[in-house]
């Protein structure tokens, strides 16, 4: 039996502004596997952030359901959603809120620390991770003697440290060159692939989607097309 490790069902997010409610978030559903890396693509203001906000427990929905391995966080208390987003889930931001007095490996290894499993096996699998990302000559090198890009590989390597069931990114080649995007997408695909973990990409270059196998479009708040199969989502990237 394939195991479902994200699931979404009817989400609905509203928000009020100058008397009018807005549907950020329209009657939304979909799952994704274990193992299954996901595009979820659309226009400025399609509601794709706001969904991804929602996915990650930053932002509660107005109504519907968001499950991460079966545990519906609607019905949590906050102190337990607080302890399933630090889990279970891995979330990298366009900004990369890196801690500035810890290097690269120590911010890596940092979500370790906040689950308890900072030890040796933790440091060597962190190296391994942002060897993955080209970045093994800047192990000990703090955020500021980075680069953007360089910053940005170090956040999705944070995101999967941990080993979380659901890792969530908000545009994370937004930094990169086009030939380090590609490099970066296609390795972040095969970590999701090999450790079987459920991936979500927000992003707005289609031609990243060939890295994916399945792509969510979004417009006006809805899911208005699912792409599923290789030749769909290989003519999406190629902008056909």
């Amino acid at each position: 039996m394939t195991n479902i490790a994200l699931e979404v069902k009817d989400l609905v997010k509203t928000f009020a502004l100058d008397g009018t409610t807005i549907n950020a978030v329209d009657h939304v559903s979909f799952q994704v596997k274990s193992g299954e890396f996901v595009a979820l693509v659309g226009p400025s203001g399609s509601g794709k952030t706001t969904m991804l906000s929602i996915l990650a427990a930053l932002l509660s929905p107005t109504s519907g359901q968001v499950l991460v391995d079966g545990q519906d966080m609607a019905e949590m208390n906050d102190k337990r959603r607080v302890k399933l987003r630090r889990e279970k889930i891995g979330f990298t931001f366009q900004a990369n809120n890196l801690i500035p007095f810890l290097t690269a490996q120590e911010n890596v290894e940092f979500m370790l620390r906040l689950n308890g499993k900072a030890d040796k096996a933790g440091r060597v699998r962190s190296a391994e991770i942002l060897a993955r990302l080209g970045l093994n000559d800047r192990l000990h090198n703090l955020p500021a003697q980075l680069s953007g890009g360089q910053q940005q590989r170090v956040a999705i390597a944070r995101a999967l440290i941990h080993n979380p069931s659901v890792v969530l990114a908000d545009e994370p080649t937004a930094s990169l060159d086009t030939e380090r995007a590609f490099q970066v997408v296609e390795t972040f695909a095969n970590l999701i692939h090999e450790n079987n973990r459920a991936g979500i990409m927000v992003t707005h270059d289609l031609r990243m989607c060939r890295h994916v196998d399945r792509v969510l479009q979004m417009q006006d708040g809805k899911l208005v097309r699912v792409y599923e199969t290789k030749d769909e989502i290989m003519e999406l990237a190629r902008g056909r």
